[in-house]
């Protein structure tokens, strides 16, 4: 039986557009920012109403306020995973040398250079 040389991509199995996945990237970047700048507001009112409990509240809020924006950035910069068969008809693979034995290293002669004169 002959192979089709095309054959046609379910809708289902096609990929995300670039538009889509940027679109979302961005989303996603706004809403941490955004929750970003809550812990800096919440942070202030917490200072100015003087909260119970403030020496747990504050060092939390400044954690968010230190590690939303890292995080943001790097789900903001993900991207989904390339193809695989996009990935292995660019570079072809190589096969690893053989291992080279020990025995073969000792056989030759070494040459010793002596730094005394």
């Amino acid at each position: 039986m002959k192979r089709q040389a095309y054959e046609p991509i379910l809708i289902t199995d096609a990929p995300r557009s670039q538009d889509d996945q940027l679109n979302s990237r961005q989303r996603r970047y706004v809403v941490m920012m955004s929750i970003r700048a809550a812990c800096l507001v919440a942070g202030a009112v917490l200072v100015g109403v003087e909260a119970p409990l403030l020496w747990l509240w504050l060092p939390l809020c400044g954690i968010g306020m230190v590690l939303i924006p890292w995080l943001a950035v790097l789900i903001a910069n993900d991207r989904p995973p390339k193809e695989e068969h996009r990935m292995f008809h660019r570079a072809p693979r190589r096969e690893a040398p053989p291992p080279r034995s020990l025995a073969a290293t000792e056989e030759r002669p070494h040459r010793v250079i002596d730094a005394e004169l």
